[in-house]
């Protein structure tokens, strides 16, 4: 009886920890048949966890939404990362939750182990949050994006940019990052066949979601933050350009240089940049020590054209 409560319990982890398992992948996980599985998720239904099952190759098992919430099944680091984490929202930053999150917190610190509580309060206690002034945002459009992320369903939203401009955009969703009182989402937008990103609070989620992908690689090795803090930092720029480099990725990233680069084939690849001045910009691409083509914006390609016609002239004298 211990090993099968033990085995139940490692099941309903599983099944919390990933959307879709196929049956050989728990019977691989947990060191049993197939037909244990089965008898294993009948006992999970019994309890009241609604476990689906889908029949087939392609089939496997599922825990769905239910009428109530079951137990959830949290490691140490899990509970105290819970924790904190509802202490945070205590504060604010997610629009009409702070009440809801102070009654979660108190249901959690009940039931903590006297060495995790310990944790919390210690981190709660010598860590300060400074609310910003950043728009909040409701938690169900949160929860609508992080959950097309985390399966990997295309996301379609309409977005109002800075300027008012609204606009509909399709999107391959990859990370949520939250940056000093704001949300972004990172993504992959199909409409302009590049990476993006969008403030959150901009943003109006349309249901259902799309179609399954399969994730890209992010450029710039896969660094979340670090793309968040430069795509920020791009957008206070008044311009911003789009320069095909004719060298390897890998060359152009080993300079001592500040850009975001992607490859494009084995020989070139495309950098991204920003600035408030059109010539200076022109005479900083010039740094980079590559031939290149300037695709966007066309004045921009005007300011290098002069700047080499000036180049030209000194050379000749």
């Amino acid at each position: 009886m211990l090993d099968t409560s033990a085995r139940l319990l490692k099941l309903l982890s599983l099944l919390q920890a990933h959307r879709d398992w196929s049956g050989p992948e728990l019977s691989s996980r947990l060191g049993v048949s197939t037909r244990t599985i089965r008898n294993d998720v009948e006992r999970l239904r019994s309890l009241g966890y609604p476990v689906h099952a889908t029949p087939g190759v392609a089939g496997g098992y599922r825990l769905g939404a239910g009428a109530a919430l079951p137990p959830l099944l949290l490691d140490d680091e899990e509970a105290v990362a819970v924790a904190v984490g509802l202490g945070r929202a205590a504060g604010g930053g997610v629009e009409g939750i702070e009440e809801s999150s102070v009654r979660a917190l108190a249901k959690l610190e009940q039931v903590l182990p006297s060495r995790l509580r310990r944790r919390v309060n210690a981190l709660n206690t010598y860590t300060i949050q400074i609310p910003g002034e950043a728009p909040a945002v409701p938690p169900d459009v949160l929860t609508t994006i992080a959950n097309a992320a985390r399966d990997h369903e295309r996301l379609r939203f309409d977005y109002t940019a800075h300027e008012g401009e609204r606009s509909r955009r399709d999107v391959e969703p990859y990370r949520l990052v939250h940056r000093r009182g704001r949300w972004y989402l990172v993504c992959y937008d199909l409409g302009r066949n590049d990476w993006r990103m969008f403030r959150v609070d901009r943003m109006s989620p349309r249901t259902p979601a799309g179609p399954r992908f399969t994730p890209r690689e992010l450029p710039g090795g896969g660094d979340v933050a670090a793309y968040v803090e430069r795509a920020v930092s791009t957008a206070m720029w008044r311009y911003r350009a789009r320069v095909l480099l004719h060298a390897p990725a890998e060359q152009v990233r080993a300079l001592p240089l500040s850009l975001e680069v992607e490859p494009v084939d084995e020989h070139t690849c495309l950098a991204h940049l920003g600035g408030d001045d059109l010539n200076g910009m022109a005479v900083w691409i010039g740094f980079i020590g590559v031939d290149f083509e300037v695709l966007d914006p066309p004045e921009l390609a005007e300011h290098v054209l002069r700047l080499s016609e000036r180049y030209r002239r000194a050379a000749g004298r």
